[in-house]
Order: structure tokens, then C-alpha cells, then sequence
């Protein structure tokens, strides 16, 4: 199992959109329905694991140390954004995980890209993805702010 997938299998482990938790948050008019998560994740971390193994097998020395180092983190704050806002139930919590979460997507597209820029451009999807999720966290947060 690549460390997309464990990210991937971790990180669903968390999530629990019929909680009554999650159903009582205001959500705003964007939000996509539940199902649609899965559909859209599926091919983003299929995308993921085919631009870190590409990227990696073409990066050497300090280079590839650094980039699965940036890999590695990336998929650690994706997983962890499930753990934050569903598991702990805390929007806030996620909002700050989405955040750094899209600061590691700019840092490991950049290396990416000096190693291997088809790599680079097949995670777009995952950032914008990611860019999408964290207005709409921002927009659960405003929305349900006591």
C-alpha cells in the first residue's frame, strides 16, 4: 500500500458526515453533498501517489531526501485535517489544518517541479481541491461561530 493510500484509509477513518455533530453545522450554499467527497478524493490521491512516485524516481541525493520529506508531511496534514474537524469536531481546529495543509501543497509543488514538472502539474487538482476546502471550512467556521 503506497503512503497515499494509508493517507487516503487513516484520514476516511476520521470522517463521519451522518454524525449529528456534522449535521447540525450551518453549511453554506457550496457545499458539495456528502458522496461527492469520496468521488472527487479518489482520483486527487491516485493523482497524489502517481506524482510522488514519478517526482521521487527522478529526484537523487539531498534532492529526493528533501522531497519525500515535503511528501511525507503533505499527506500527514491532509490526514490530520479528518482527525481535527471531524474527529475533535472542531471547524476552527481544521481551518488551521487546511491553512498549513495549503502552504505544504505551494512548498512541494515548487520542489516538485525542479525535479519533475509533470509531476508538479498532476497535483493541481489536490491543491485547488485543497484551496476549495479550506473556503468552505472558513465559510463553516463564520458560519457557526458562537
Amino acid at each position: 500500500m503506497t503512503t497515499a493510500a494509508v493517507s487516503a484509509v487513516v484520514g476516511a477513518a476520521a470522517v463521519d458526515p451522518s454524525s449529528a455533530w456534522y449535521r447540525r453545522l450551518e453549511k453554506p450554499a457550496f457545499q458539495p453533498p456528502p458522496w461527492a467527497f469520496g468521488e472527487v478524493w479518489t482520483p486527487l490521491y491516485a493523482s497524489i501517489a502517481w506524482a510522488g512516485g514519478h517526482a521521487l524516481q527522478q529526484a537523487g541525493g539531498r534532492r529526493r531526501r528533501a522531497l519525500a520529506a515535503s511528501f511525507g508531511v503533505n499527506l500527514v496534514l491532509n490526514t490530520a485535517w479528518n482527525w481535527l474537524f471531524f474527529r475533535r469536531q472542531s471547524p476552527k481546529a481544521g481551518l488551521v489544518g487546511t491553512l498549513l495543509l495549503d502552504m505544504s501543497n505551494v512548498v512541494l509543488i515548487r520542489q516538485m517541479a525542479e525535479v519533475d514538472r509533470s509531476g508538479a502539474r498532476a497535483l493541481l487538482p489536490y491543491a485547488g481541491w485543497c484551496a476549495f476546502a479550506t473556503v468552505l471550512n472558513g465559510a463553516i467556521v463564520q458560519r457557526n461561530s458562537a
